[in-house]
């Protein structure tokens, strides 16, 4: 049954309109996802591959798969999946995020459906797709487990979704928010909430109870030493990404 349950939080959605025109500034406001984009492209078409035995290393291996990148912002992650051949769809609940998208895929050569929308909306129009990219959006919505509950409804079934978050413990406060936010000043002061974050047992949870079956959580660490982001089997005690499959 499709849900029409509104879990938009008006309060996060002015915080990303207000930076929607620097998404594409690797200095700018947006400077840690271009720095995580690699690490975390790495292990979404890593995952989309295993799951619908493609070859990487063929043109346009997706080919022929539709994803929905839900919260696209300026497309950093819908981009990619066009290049790799796939039908993309990015939405996003933030008005401002969209022209700023869909001018980027132009310049680019993209052809990528871009829509001022939410995951809610899209469900109840009975959209379907193999595949739902979930990607640091579930630590701003006000309900999330409506919020995931409408992304299962997304899928296809046999449908991937990869979802990433936050962990929700000290580590997490003194490196994502007083780390990001107030010593190194890469995102502006109060971008995230320490009491919407998420821990991986918990994210499981929410994502069993909306349809999903769980297949495989790993870490996003970062290395001060090396200015890099590393996948990690073990350490998801601050930034982590889950996949599940729709049955």
């Amino acid at each position: 049954m499709n849900t029409a349950t509104n879990t938009v939080d008006d309060h996060e959605i002015a915080k990303f309109q207000a930076m929607a025109a620097e998404w594409w500034d690797p200095n700018g406001k947006f400077k840690p996802l271009h720095m995580l984009n690699p690490c975390r492209l790495d292990y979404i078409t890593s995952q989309i591959a295993a799951e619908f035995g493609r070859d990487l290393t063929a043109d346009a291996p997706f080919a022929g798969l539709r994803i929905l990148d839900i919260g696209c912002g300026g497309g950093l992650l819908a981009e990619p999946m066009a290049r790799l051949g796939a039908d993309v769809v990015g939405a996003d609940a933030a008005e401002r995020n969209i022209p700023v998208a869909q001018v980027h895929a132009e310049e680019s050569g993209l052809t990528i459906d871009y829509r001022h929308t939410t995951a809610e909306a899209m469900a109840a129009a009975g959209e379907q797709f193999d595949v739902v990219l979930n990607m640091e959006v579930v630590e701003h919505v006000a309900d999330p487990q409506a919020y995931l509950t409408a992304c299962q409804q997304l899928l296809k079934p046999g449908g991937l979704h990869i979802c990433s978050t936050i962990n929700r413990n000290p580590k997490s406060f003194a490196m994502a928010i007083v780390g990001a936010e107030y010593v190194m000043r890469w995102l502006p002061k109060g971008t995230h909430e320490w009491n919407k974050f998420i821990t991986p047992n918990e994210l499981f949870s929410l994502i069993e109870r909306a349809g999903l079956t769980p297949v495989d959580r790993k870490g996003f660490v970062f290395n001060p030493i090396t200015w890099s982001w590393s996948l990690s089997d073990r350490d998801l005690s601050v930034n982590y990404v889950t996949a599940a499959t729709k049955p």
